[in-house]
């Protein structure tokens, strides 16, 4: 193993992706004084394009030699990659190269996010708790099964399907509706060739992110996302509707328990297979009664968990990234602003549903001007262009990421709701109970 790439004093950055993760990403970069260029592959999202150079529009990112050939030409040091399409497609493994580092794993590493089966496995090999479940290829067995079992359940397309392919079901009746509408309808695509029921877990759900370098592990913050698209968490799942960091459902024994009773042995249940993994390692847990089990992994930042979490780093994104491609991640110490951050999710009318785009908006510069010396509000662009006029508008079901800090939850929670009042666009909603989960149960 040859020695480790340093950390370049000015650096140029590829950032792959659009939405509101990838803007916090970007957000934080540009305060690096080891940044140089930001290219952006997707800059039509308003608030990326405010932070960085666009890359040509013909750039296709499967296109392995012109993806290659475009970094070599714009000496490209460092790519960032936030959604995890690119990376179960192996993008790392096109663009890494002994002068450029990829943050994020191989397409191999990958399959923990991009098959949930292979996960499983993994699981199951590692002795990691999870929850009881079944693979099912086809709807007949999937259906024989649900009918001779009357416990509430999880049915999940295996592959991806944008984080809304696990529809939580209480009766018999939803479950049979779950797999039609995975195996037989096609809602989720390929993604759905083959599904996985599982038991339903009772407890709080936890997102657990963990930075990975190859051999070293740091545990960010943990988040709580919130991922119903109604208040008092009813309704259909979406891809997050908010959340808040840090959350203090996870008290620092149990978290390190989690460390070392299912992320260390996951990682080296990947070692084992043969697959080094870098990058961003997330881990959905539910806290059981019995203790934590994992609902699922992903293989980057999530979104909008990552809003939060950029929101309150202090220490160089970009000397972060760069030690964890480099396998250098126990020489840098990561820190965290003291407050707490609550991102809440501005979606368009019919979302997680058809929706309309295009419709103006207006007050993201009064809602931003909230904050004071303890208080800050930054509004993070997930599906939002600049139409031919030059309007900010809507394009796409989670519009913005209204994110606040502030001295605790409660305080933080009220600010964001407050700068969501002072957003417009036509049809816009969003849950104002965005923590509501552990302020309704402190004492």
């Amino acid at each position: 193993m040859g020695r480790p790439l340093p950390c370049p004093e000015r650096g140029n950055v590829l950032l792959i992706g659009g939405g509101g993760r990838e803007h916090a990403l970007a957000w934080k970069l540009r305060q690096s004084p080891r940044l140089g260029t930001l290219w952006l592959t997707d800059a039509m999202n308003a608030g990326l394009s405010r932070l960085g150079e666009t890359c040509p529009v013909s750039m296709d990112c499967s296109d392995a030699f012109q993806m290659q050939r475009w970094c070599e030409r714009n000496d490209i040091h460092l790519v960032v990659v936030g959604p995890e399409g690119p990376l179960a497609a192996g993008i790392a493994d096109i663009l890494a190269s002994e002068h450029r580092q990829v943050f994020g794993p191989t397409k191999a590493a990958a399959q923990i996010e991009a098959d949930k089966v292979f996960a499983k496995n993994i699981m199951l090999h590692a002795s990691i708790p999870t929850a009881e479940s079944r693979v099912f290829h086809d709807p007949e067995s999937a259906r024989h099964y649900v009918n001779a079992h009357e416990d509430p359940c999880v049915v999940k397309a295996a592959g991806l399907a944008a984080g809304k392919g696990a529809i939580v079901c209480d009766d018999q009746e939803q479950a049979l509706a779950a797999i039609d509408r995975i195996m037989v309808d096609r809602e989720f695509g390929e993604a759905g060739d083959t599904m996985i029921i599982e038991e339903k877990l009772p407890g709080q759900e936890i997102s657990v992110l963990a930075l990975v370098d190859g051999r070293t592990i740091w545990l960010l913050d943990p988040c709580q996302d919130h991922k119903q698209v109604g208040e008092g968490d009813i309704g259909p799942n979406t891809g997050g509707m908010g959340a808040y960091c840090p959350t203090p459902f996870l008290e620092p024994e149990i978290l390190t328990a989690v460390q070392g009773e299912i992320i260390v042995p996951v990682v080296d249940a990947l070692r084992r297979a043969g697959l080094n993994y870098r990058g961003v390692l997330y881990t959905g847990l539910m806290l059981t009664p019995a203790g934590p089990k994992v609902l699922e992994f992903n293989c980057r930042f999530g979104d909008p968990e990552c809003q939060p979490i950029m929101a309150r780093l202090k220490t160089d994104l970009f000397e972060i990234l760069w030690a964890t491609c480099a396998g250098t991640l126990d020489d840098v110490l990561i820190e965290f602003d003291p407050r707490t951050a609550c991102c809440v999710v501005m979606c368009s009318e019919g979302y997680p549903g058809p929706y309309d785009k295009g419709k103006p908006i207006t007050g993201i510069e009064d809602a931003e001007a909230l904050g004071d010396e303890n208080q800050q509000v930054i509004v993070f662009h997930s599906g939002t262009r600049h139409d031919n006029e030059g309007q900010l508008v809507t394009n796409g079901g989670r519009v913005l990421g209204v994110t606040a800090l502030a001295d605790d939850l409660q305080a933080a929670r009220d600010l964001a709701n407050a700068a969501c009042r002072c957003i417009h666009f036509d049809g816009a909603f969003y849950r104002r109970d965005i923590g509501d989960r552990v302020l309704v149960t402190s004492p």
